[in-house]
């Protein structure tokens, strides 16, 4: 492994639930000598990715992360778009929405709109998430062809809850809903009480994907209300889909 690819791997260890982490604590995520961690977090704060927190021995993403990231949110018109679009149906309806990316087989959300209801529910911006186990995860995934996502997975698939894919065929037969339907579904699966609707757009070139998406508390909403919702993401990423350079899926209509 080199310096460059074990450094990513460090920043992976970073999380909204992780947001600071000891040498001790990287070496044990990571399975590394606890010289070699320290060696390297020291340089990587040196050139500006990590930055030390005052009064303690840990470390936290430096300021040129933030500033990465922000010019990654900026000079993405599809992020941009799948934003506005994801905040005009969070303001109709009072519940949190999203934009996610897919990254490997999680998915990460990027950008948030916090719903105005009473009972909000939602997941931090930036925590990773299993693909196959999230809606967003599935409408992603569904722009895939079966064997790029058979790759993503090469073992036993470990279902967060009963309502999750329990192994690749139900998984398979997921996506392929996703792709016939144009959206996809789930109901208490990362998280308990919750259901999430998204649907998939990308840019016509097919080297970035983004992902619309409402969550929701299930006590509140009925079956109604969740068919409007599905409409108003279907029908902004039809709207995303009219200007150039996007496309709705990868063979039809995915979601999630």
């Amino acid at each position: 492994m080199t310096t460059l690819s074990t450094a990513g791997q460090v920043l992976r260890c970073f999380s909204a639930r992780r947001q600071e982490l000891t040498v001790t604590e990287v070496a044990e995520l990571l399975s590394l000598p606890k010289s070699n961690v320290s060696r390297l977090l020291r340089a990587m704060r040196e050139a500006g990715f990590l930055e030390s927190v005052p009064d303690s021995r840990g470390y936290r993403p430096g300021i040129l992360m933030f500033e990465l990231g922000n010019t990654y949110r900026r000079d993405s018109a599809l992020v941009a778009r799948a934003h506005a679009a994801v905040g005009r149906v969070s303001r109709d309806f009072g519940h949190t929405g999203y934009v996610s990316i897919r990254d490997g087989a999680d998915v990460i959300g990027l950008t948030f709109h916090e719903g105005s209801r009473m009972l909000r529910v939602g997941t931090p911006v930036g925590q990773r998430l299993p693909a196959f186990a999230a809606a967003t995860g599935r409408a992603l995934l569904a722009r895939l062809p079966d064997e790029e996502v058979a790759r993503l997975h090469p073992g036993p698939l470990a279902p967060p809850s009963p309502n999750a894919p329990q192994g690749m065929d139900e998984l398979m037969q997921r996506l392929e809903a996703v792709r016939r339907d144009g959206y996809a579904l789930a109901i208490d699966e990362s998280n308990p009480g919750v259901g999430s609707i998204a649907v998939a757009v990308g840019n016509a070139a097919g080297s970035e994907d983004a992902c619309l998406c409402i969550v929701y508390p299930l006590a509140l909403v009925d079956d109604a209300e969740r068919d409007r919702m599905i409409a108003a993401l279907l029908a902004e990423a039809r709207e995303i889909h009219t200007r150039p350079g996007a496309t709705v899926t990868a063979r039809s209509a995915a979601a999630a």
